[in-house]
């Protein structure tokens, strides 16, 4: 008996790890990733396979929606595709293959400054709709910030309103949720992003959905950053404050972030949204400047979509590169991409948080930033409180905004929303916002100046790349 066990174990690791050697040589891309994924397999028994089939399989298949017609086409002719003539041209015809949406012009988009500005906005158009209410979001609290998200979803259900809310599975409380709770005691419609409770049914908790989208009568939307709780009030002095970002929009551009929810909505509970009350004819906002399109990225049909539009916008890059994001840990295509920009003269600023909420990605962060500052890149750190916003822009001209980081994670793993626009008057307010957090440069000096101990450390932590 002695001996089974043992040759049973090492006969079970070896079928496992096979297996896991099988499945990534077929379906990873990316050589550093499917090498460490391999290793871990082999040099991990049966624990390495395992963690590989809960965190390494990225890919979901999508039962398709089928809403008659793309909301996006119930515009009037006044939104059709904006043509460039500018040296941004090539970006928006790349865009337009990248994401298979058009650009829309005629939006109007307002910056909003964490919870204490976007909160009070959101609430009052949730008590405003009359129509439909579609919330998306990755934390949903139900604490002081959103007890009061709650109650204005539930009096905007009881007086008729369809509402739909969408909580992702895992940032929204794995074991228990307590939003999700109170809403389903309400009956609100709510649903959980890929989650079940039963472990051998939760096959993808690598897979999550970060996206952040809240859409009122199909005619009003928010999306950005910002989830929903109470470290994200500022003004009331959380113990650990969250600083963000979120937009509001108005303008042809809601159908289509609308229309992100409603695939999402789909898939997650089989119910498809659709008609006037989902997708209103629309036209464009009243003094509205910013032309605008919905990039999404997931692992599934949108693979990457948002990586490919980053490295478009830095290749049209003329002048200026301005990016800020809370974790930064891009593979060699961005890294090369951005040295190349700087290369060719482009001024290329990267803002990170002095410490962010993950200290593990810090360390990774501080081992791959080597070469863009030996490019001529500037990379600088912001102190205290934790800036979550994520923005990027170029030539004073585009931007980028929404939910995802500069990591493999956003890029390949999670379901994110960006919004690219095309406004010189935003793009401003972007590079405001990012100018102001450069706060402390980062050089090759201060960098190499760290102890042999802390840089084997991050050193180690880069090693964790394709994991974290």
């Amino acid at each position: 008996m002695s001996v089974l066990v043992p040759t049973a174990l090492s006969i079970l690791h070896s079928l496992l790890a096979v297996g896991v050697t099988v499945h990534v040589l077929l379906y990873k891309r990316e050589t550093t990733t499917s090498a460490a994924w391999i290793g871990l397999a082999w040099l991990a028994p049966i624990l390495g396979s395992v963690l590989y089939l809960l965190l390494g399989i990225n890919r979901v298949r999508r039962r398709a929606i089928s809403l008659g017609r793309r909301p996006t086409d119930l515009l009037d002719d006044s939104t059709a595709m904006a043509g460039r003539n500018d040296h941004l041209a090539h970006l928006e015809r790349a865009g337009h293959r990248i994401t298979n949406r058009r650009t829309e012009a005629g939006n109007s988009i307002s910056v909003l400054h964490s919870g204490d500005e976007a909160y009070p906005l959101m609430i009052a158009a949730i008590e405003e709709s009359r129509r439909s209410v579609a919330l998306s979001t990755y934390i949903f609290r139900a604490d002081e910030a959103g007890s009061k998200f709650i109650d204005a979803l539930v009096r905007a259900s009881r007086r008729g309103v369809d509402v739909r809310v969408l909580i992702d599975g895992i940032g929204g409380g794995y074991f228990l949720s307590y939003t999700y709770a109170q809403l389903r005691r309400a009956r609100v419609p709510v649903a959980r992003f890929m989650h079940s409770s039963l472990p051998w049914r939760m096959p993808f908790l690598n897979l999550r959905s970060h996206k952040k989208i809240l859409g009122i009568d199909g005619q009003i939307a928010f999306a950005g950053g910002l989830n929903i709780g109470g470290e994200n009030l500022t003004r009331n002095r959380p113990k650990h404050p969250v600083i963000d970002t979120h937009f509001r929009f108005e303008g042809p551009v809601v159908a289509q972030l609308v229309e992100v929810f409603a695939e999402d909505w789909s898939f997650t509970t089989g119910e498809q949204l659709a008609g006037e009350r989902w997708f209103p004819q629309l036209r464009a906002s009243y003094g509205g400047t910013s032309v605008a399109r919905v990039v999404t990225s997931g692992p599934d049909q949108d693979l990457e979509k948002i990586e490919f539009m980053i490295l478009e916008a830095i290749a049209c890059a003329r002048s200026c590169v301005r990016i800020m994001t809370p974790y930064f840990l891009p593979d060699e295509r961005l890294i090369t991409g951005l040295a190349l920009a700087a290369f060719r003269g482009v001024a290329v600023d990267i803002v990170l948080p002095e410490h962010s909420n993950h200290p593990t990605l810090d360390w990774a962060t501080r081992a791959q930033i080597g070469p863009l500052l030996m490019a001529g890149c500037r990379i600088w750190a912001h102190p205290a409180p934790f800036d979550h916003s994520k923005l990027m822009s170029v030539d004073d001209t585009w931007c980028l905004i929404g939910s995802s980081n500069w990591d493999l994670r956003s890029f390949r793993l999670n379901f994110e929303l960006d919004v690219e626009v095309y406004d010189p008057a935003l793009a401003r307010q972007i590079n405001e916002l990012i100018i102001a957090q450069q706060k402390i440069p980062i050089s090759t000096a201060r960098l190499n100046g760290r102890s042999y101990a802390v840089r084997l450390r991050d050193g180690a932590a880069r090693l964790m790349l394709p994991y974290l």
